[in-house]
């Protein structure tokens, strides 16, 4: 089986935005950039707003894909799209995160991210932050 998948990258005064998923579950108790899986149907700069809206109860803007990442979770091949967002607020309300939080390039490195997180947290050090 296959799925697509999506994560939204907000960069801001060199900081990005990351958020602390709460336990249970997969990615439990690990930092990630959220968004989630796409639904039939669903363009994928649809679901990543459908999952901030969701899981952070914020707008965002959906700007250019800048990475994606191929990777199996037991039988599911998943194809991870990166893109940069913008959110139309400050103002978040968790679902499923403990914390949210802007963290600078220095910070990125000691945050427990999962495999696919991790792999967008080194382009954005080789890339995007520095």
């Amino acid at each position: 089986m296959e799925r697509m998948t999506t994560a939204g990258i907000a960069i801001r005064d060199g900081r990005v935005l990351v958020a602390h998923r709460e336990k249970g579950g997969s990615l439990s108790g690990m930092w990630e950039f959220p968004g989630g899986k796409n639904r039939y149907g669903e363009s994928l700069p649809e679901t990543l707003r459908r999952e901030y809206e969701e899981e952070l109860s914020i707008e965002i803007e959906v700007g250019e894909e800048v990475f994606s990442y191929d990777f199996a979770n037991g039988d599911t091949l998943y194809h991870l799209h990166a893109f940069i967002i913008r959110p139309l607020s400050d103002d978040l309300t968790l679902s499923v995160h403990t914390e949210a939080r802007w963290v600078s390039r220095s910070e990125l490195p000691s945050l427990d991210m999962g495999g696919s997180d991790s792999a967008i947290r080194e382009f954005l050090l080789a890339n995007l932050l520095s």
